[in-house]
């Protein structure tokens, strides 16, 4: 069986997706989907059974384990870089995850975790997933910290090196609906397009970046599961793993690639940046992928206008915004 926490969240679903597609439907969704949407990602998806996170957490915990598991790919987390209670993400974040953790590698299985570029901070010490910068590392929100705190905490246990702890950097694409104000820009920006004709960016407050032209690196959740799917085939691929295009565009570029798949002219308005995160913001964020492809991973990312344009043709403005097992 493979375990999917988050399996109802946007990149949880799109995995269990990308397993169907592989021919994989033992799967067992952890999650807790409560009065949300996010019901609506599994719609489209196979799989076996489904169990609310607290219920898993303490079976686990107390050593019932009626799984039989092969792999967990563990999604589930708050994904809020703007949670301010620090005890939650402590728990829900950090110490979730190291249980999870010890539960799949004591069974042997394959771990695969969710951390993310936000363990970067600023990028004063840029943006490289070698293990012996780890400790150097600044983030500049609690969410981000959260995350950094499970890598240290798997490099000073030994661990580290037998699992996947993936640094997500800007991932978008279709099952993010659910998300709210943590829904990409892309998807923001199609609804404010459709019912206004312009797109809202902030302005900057750093003389060397122009307005709209801080800078992302923006990966389509289609290639994020491909490299999953293939680090659970690589067992060997172990440690902190960026998974971004290596590429740094800016949100102007974003813009237009949404107005040119939309089929309008671009028309950016820019906005104030609420001070609550000016001096948190990320200016610059660009992944360095020579690990991954040092590790043998070979496959082409989406450019930013193709995968936009699969994005917003096949979802943003079709009938079935969902992923769905049966197609692409």
């Amino acid at each position: 069986m493979y375990i999917v926490t988050g399996g109802a969240g946007f990149i949880g679903s799109a995995m269990i997706w990308k397993l169907n597609r592989m021919g994989i439907d033992d799967i067992l969704v952890v999650d807790n989907l409560a009065s949300t949407e996010k019901w609506k990602n599994l719609v489209n998806l196979r799989y076996t059974d489904y169990l609310h996170r607290d219920r898993f957490i303490k079976m686990i915990a107390g050593g019932e384990d009626p799984f039989g598991v092969t792999a967990v790919v563990h999604m589930g987390a708050c994904s809020s870089t703007t949670e301010r209670d620090a005890d939650f993400l402590m728990e829900n974040n950090t110490r979730y995850t190291q249980v999870v953790c010890r539960y799949a590698l004591e069974r042997k299985a394959r771990f695969l975790n969710a951390s993310s570029a936000a363990t970067y901070g600023g990028g004063e010490f840029g943006f490289g997933d070698d293990h012996a910068g780890l400790g150097r590392l600044r983030p500049l929100n609690m969410y981000g910290y959260s995350k950094h705190l499970f890598d240290l905490w798997a490099q000073r246990a030994g661990l580290l090196d037998s699992i996947a702890s993936i640094k997500f950097f800007n991932v978008f694409g279709p099952n993010e609906y659910h998300k709210g104000d943590m829904k990409s820009v892309i998807c923001k920006a199609h609804a404010q397009i459709s019912e206004q004709g312009r797109m809202r960016l902030f302005r900057s407050y750093r003389s060397e970046f122009p307005d709209g032209g801080q800078m992302r690196d923006f990966v389509y959740v289609k290639d994020c599961v491909d490299i999953m799917w293939w680090l659970l085939e690589h067992p060997e691929a172990g440690g902190v793993i960026n998974v971004g295009t290596g590429i740094a565009r800016t949100w102007n570029d974003l813009a237009r690639a949404v107005f040119l798949a939309m089929g309008r002219r671009p028309e950016i308005e820019y906005i104030d940046m609420p001070e609550s995160i000016r001096d948190k913001y990320q200016y610059l964020t660009r992944a360095d992928m020579g690990k991954l492809r040092a590790l043998g991973y070979t496959a082409p990312f989406s450019t930013l206008e193709d995968a936009v344009r699969d994005y917003v043709t096949g979802y943003l403005a079709a009938d079935d915004l969902y992923l769905d097992a049966r197609h692409g």
